[in-house]
């Protein structure tokens, strides 16, 4: 049976976003709720209210533009030639201005004349409340929730909104309530009217972040580049949370709509890539992630000693779609672990106080320990992971869907995986971990740079692989030790880590901006010549932002400077054909003369990493 549109995942490339986490709302660029399956008011995990239609008796709202000057606003402007007279100018028109702050919802509706008689109008705005949960959405299921309204405040369970709508008569019916104004516009006069929602749910597991330091790197005579830094900076400080026992630590979001929580990986680039722009993120994103830091072996949640979480979210997270049933704290990744500790040492490079270092040497010492002891689940040699439970993730890598690890030939690889980026991550980890422990005059440094060592030779004799693409480190290992053949934009992940000597670094970079990898508009997640390359596909054919601002961030350690710029200048442009918001990744599709990248439908935006890698581009281009 094919399936409907209302069992798909939403859309989201053509939908407007106004956001301030944990709230987001989502409309059509006439600033309409409700006329796609991704509108609503959400906060948090749950969709509170599914539509907003504001009307006025008489006349037909016609839209004419709209513009989202900074993350938590937008405006929208429509003329109402119902109630107009019959020139060939506009004479009334209607402006909404909306805005989306932590836990609240605004509008203010202006409705404005230049006739020379007054124009009298009944605006009514209608909302229907929905308290879907998020994944509901996602799945595009439906989803319809008890509520009860008692005249001030509407409840469903733990979730409520309380609305304010000054001068304004409310009614409810089955449907949810009817506010409405009865207005005069004076002669070439202006009406203003003012509406919003607080919202409210006691489930919630994150919350606000105080606000922001984040700021815009250095100036730049490439205006280009300069919008894309401004708005993907106000981006970042609009993705801002933290969790509510410790809201002075923040950290951020991993992006719109569906990842409006913590998540290891995620949380880490982003303060990794951002960091030149916001220092103090690193220091407190490592802090929320020490105090969730695994203790015990736990199969269910994939725990382990040590070990750093996938995702935190109030409730199960159950994808039946993908055979996906993950626990409220899941730690089912093998990268995040790594990958703190490399942050770690980006943060004290950057400044962070040695007594803050300090502070977290007990989840350093943890996490290490995990890397080397716990992490090589099979007895390979190598970090790897299998999902033990069956309804978990199958890759656990940042790769993460169910076919992104495959051969050539298109058929999927067998577990337990050994992913080529997490033993360069863990090899940066031990050497950059060690000296960190040096620096403080504790022990260990010796066992991780040794362990180090072994790691570097034996990946260098199981990975390496030559097919008719070239000389270059397979994507994985899979069950029985074997290379996965592919030629992946992973390789771009082990540049500048140490893990390879300079000539394979220069090798790997020049097979990213070969044909077969680099679309003209970033590094492709696989190449061309891939049996399974499709342009669309989410992790085998298309380009990530963050995936190709880790190779530039790479190519800087490694001081492959020319090439850094290349590629940097790839995703400038593409932030350009995306109105300087880059989404979470975009179709890989070969550039055109003349043409704009193609969008991938689903692509969340904004999205943390995709926001950081503006701060690693303008490093590179201005170099």
């Amino acid at each position: 049976m094919t399936p409907t549109p209302a069992t798909l995942q939403p859309l989201l490339d053509d939908a407007v976003i106004v956001l301030q986490a944990p709230t987001q709302v989502w409309s059509d660029d006439t600033g309409r709720i409700g006329t796609a399956p991704i509108h609503g008011i959400y906060h948090g995990d749950l969709r509170h209210i599914r539509a907003v239609d504001l009307s006025i008796d008489g006349t037909e709202l016609e839209s004419i533009g709209y513009s989202s000057p900074t993350p938590q606003r937008a405006n929208f402007t429509d003329v109402l030639r119902g109630i107009d007279d019959d020139s060939a100018d506009p004479q009334v028109r209607l402006d909404r201005e909306r805005t989306a702050t932590a836990g609240r919802f605004a509008e203010r509706v202006r409705l404005s004349t230049h006739l020379d008689r007054p124009v009298p109008a009944s605006l009514a705005v209608r909302l229907r409340p929905d308290f879907a949960e998020m994944q509901a959405v996602k799945s595009g299921s439906p989803s319809t929730a008890d509520w009860h309204w008692d005249g001030h405040v509407l409840r469903s369970a733990t979730a409520s909104f309380t609305l304010t709508a000054a001068a304004a008569t409310v009614t409810s019916d089955v449907d949810g309530l009817v506010v409405r104004w009865d207005v005069e516009v004076p002669p070439r006069g202006t009406v203003e009217v003012d509406w919003a929602v607080d919202l409210h749910d006691s489930s919630m597991v994150v919350t606000a972040a105080q606000p922001s330091t984040t700021a815009v790197p250095s100036a730049t005579t490439d205006p280009r580049l300069a919008q894309w830094t401004q708005r993907a900076t106000a981006d970042l400080a609009a993705l801002r949370l933290a969790l509510p026992e410790h809201a002075e630590d923040a950290f951020y979001a991993a992006g719109a709509p569906w990842f409006f929580t913590l998540f290891g990986r995620d949380s880490i680039w982003a303060a990794r890539l951002a960091l030149a722009a916001d220092p103090a993120m690193a220091g407190s994103t490592l802090r929320v992630l020490a105090r969730l830091q695994g203790k015990a072996t736990n199969v269910a949640t994939a725990e382990a000693p040590g070990k750093i979480l996938h995702e935190l979210r109030s409730g199960a997270l159950s994808l039946p779609k993908e055979g996906v049933h993950l626990p409220p704290l899941y730690y089912g990744t093998v990268d995040a672990t790594p990958l703190w500790v490399c942050l770690l040492a980006d943060a004290r490079e950057a400044g962070m106080p040695l007594s803050e270092v300090r502070e977290l040497l007990p989840a350093l010492n943890s996490a290490l320990e995990w890397m080397i002891v716990h992490g090589d689940a099979s007895g390979s040699g190598f970090i790897d992971y299998v999902d033990e439970t069956g309804h978990g993730l199958a890759n656990q890598g940042w790769k993460d869907s169910g076919d992104s690890i495959q051969w050539r030939d298109g058929r999927l690889a067998e577990g337990p995986i050994a992913l080529s980026e997490v033993q360069a991550y863990a090899h940066e980890a031990a050497v950059r971990g060690a000296a960190l422990l040096d620096e403080l005059g504790e022990p260990g440094g010796e066992r991780l740079r040794n362990w180090a060592d072994s790691l570097r030779a034996r990946f260098r004799a199981a990975f390496w692989i030559s097919t008719d693409e070239g000389h270059y480190p397979a994507v994985a290992l899979d069950a029985q030790g074997a290379p996965v053949d592919s030629l992946t934009s992973n390789i771009g992940h082990l540049i500048g880590t140490g893990l390879l000597d300079p000539d394979e670094e220069r090798a790997c970079a020049t097979l990213l901006a070969a044909p077969t990898l680099s679309s003209g508009y970033g590094i492709r997640t696989l190449s061309t010549q891939a049996t399974g390359y499709w342009p669309l596909s989410y992790h085998g054919g298309s380009v990530w932002t963050h995936d190709t601002a880790i190779a530039i961030h790479g190519m800087l350690k490694a001081g492959l400077v020319d090439e850094a710029r290349h590629i940097a200048s790839q995703l400038l442009d593409a932030a350009e054909g995306f109105n300087y918001r880059v989404p979470e990744l975009h179709a890989g599709d070969t550039r055109i003369s003349g043409g704009n990248p193609v969008p991938y439908p689903a692509a969340c935006r904004p999205q943390a990493w995709a926001a950081a890698a503006a701060v690693v581009c303008a490093r590179a281009l201005q170099i």
